[in-house]
């Protein structure tokens, strides 16, 4: 920390101290009179003693600053001991006590002001979120903590434990097979989480997107569903053919996003075709859309992170890159590129991951057409889906997603 010379730093440090000790004291003192005016241990004055007392006594001798804290301790125990008879349970200005009180050697550890400043914002932030976190609890199970241990235990737990050595018959570690893994379900898990606590009920717009981010594919036959459910005419049924379009249009994003990921040059290859047809479903969309409509969209509320789809998605990833690579080095080019249509009517996510990370006796451009031509596929398979489950009712976008998948197949082959 730059400090003016002529100004001792632990004099500057101890201001800051004091500073921060009277912000927090002021903070939760703000706190209780709106939420628990009952009386409480300490005020700002006290808070800000606290401070200063854990300051002096970490600057004399460990052994005093210990002795501080346990005798703050004891005498919260008291206090606590009548507070439980009014059946007052809170520990809250016990454990900001001891944050203030560890202001002082913390400073002084790690002679900046980060740590005691990040503590403060955490506070302030903490406490004046209290009820907007109650009002999440609320709308979370115990399924949410469940997906959340679920992506942990994948990216946490199986992923630092995996060898990175190569398997020589795919040329790929375990561990950046499942590095891939979990990639796609952060990606996943991300637009699952936005969509369902952040743009909750926002309408078949923001649902095409963000389950477009999760899976295009998944998101239309939801839409397409519910189109034929509702007998969807008029302006509800242009919005929902625009939620469509505009979550084939996530699909190039992501695709785009996941290429930059693994393979940059292989993005930078791609960037131009994905953007591009990106933007024109966008501009579909657009024109498709029709306000102030009233009507509930649907969200898929699926677990995003189940672990037999994990370890599916794991194993065709490897089936595509031994695929891959009996096909490029049996039919060169040109089965690739008939692969790559082939593959669009699947799942093209781990197609196209194997071709990012593997190592085929191909060029950056075949591997770039053909990513943009398995796309295209899907755009059809889309299409089809629309059609389908749709009974007919989203003919509109049927027919664009036919349109922006003929466009980017030609685009690919012109590799």
């Amino acid at each position: 920390m730059n400090t003016l010379s002529f100004i001792p730093q632990d004099l500057v440090y101890f201001f800051i101290v004091v500073a921060l000790s009277f912000l927090v004291g002021l903070e939760l003192k703000a706190y209780r009179l709106h939420k628990e005016p009952k009386p409480h241990l300490g005020s700002a004055r006290t808070y800000t003693f606290i401070g200063i007392i854990g300051f002096v006594f970490y600057k004399i001798s460990l052994n005093l600053y210990i002795t501080g804290f346990i005798t703050l301790s004891v005498l919260y125990a008291i206090h606590y001991y009548f507070k439980n008879e009014e059946q007052r349970t809170s520990i809250l200005s016990f454990l900001i006590m001891a944050i203030v009180y560890s202001f002082g050697a913390l400073i002084n550890i790690y002679q900046n002001i980060w740590m005691p400043a990040l503590l403060f914002v955490l506070i302030v932030f903490i406490l004046n979120y209290k009820s907007y976190l109650g009002r999440a609890l609320n709308e979370i199970n115990e399924k949410e903590f469940e997906t959340l241990g679920k992506f942990v235990l994948l990216s946490a737990v199986i992923l630092p434990i995996l060898p990175n050595t190569p398997i020589k018959t795919i040329g790929i570690s375990p561990f950046k097979i499942w590095l891939v893994v979990v990639v796609i379900s952060a990606i996943s898990y991300g637009s699952y989480l936005a969509q369902k606590f952040i743009f909750k009920n926002k309408g078949y717009l923001l649902t095409g997107i963000f389950g477009g981010l999760y899976s295009s594919t998944a998101t239309t036959v939801v839409l397409s569903k519910k189109a034929l459910s509702i007998n969807a005419s008029g302006n509800i049924l242009s919005i929902i053919n625009s939620a469509i379009i505009i979550a084939t249009s996530m699909m190039y994003l992501r695709l785009l996003v996941i290429a930059f990921i693994f393979n940059s040059e292989v993005a930078r290859k791609i960037l131009i075709p994905m953007v591009l047809f990106a933007l024109i479903g966008v501009i579909i969309s657009f024109f498709l859309y029709k306000k102030n409509v009233a009507a509930d969209a649907p969200i898929d509320d699926r677990n995003p992170l189940e672990l037999g789809t994990a370890f599916v998605f794991a194993f065709l990833f490897v089936a595509m890159m031994v695929i891959t690579h009996y096909v490029t080095s049996h039919f060169g080019n040109v089965g690739l590129k008939i692969l790559s249509f082939i593959i669009g009517f699947t799942d093209i996510d781990p197609f196209v991951l194997s071709l990012l990370t593997g190592k085929f006796h191909i060029t950056l451009n075949d591997i770039a057409s053909a990513i943009v031509i398995a796309a295209g596929s899907n755009d059809i398979l889309k299409a089809i889906y629309s059609l389908v489950f749709s009974k007919k009712i989203a003919k509109t976008s049927a027919f664009w997603l036919f349109v922006l998948g003929v466009l980017t197949i030609i685009y690919g082959l012109l590799f």
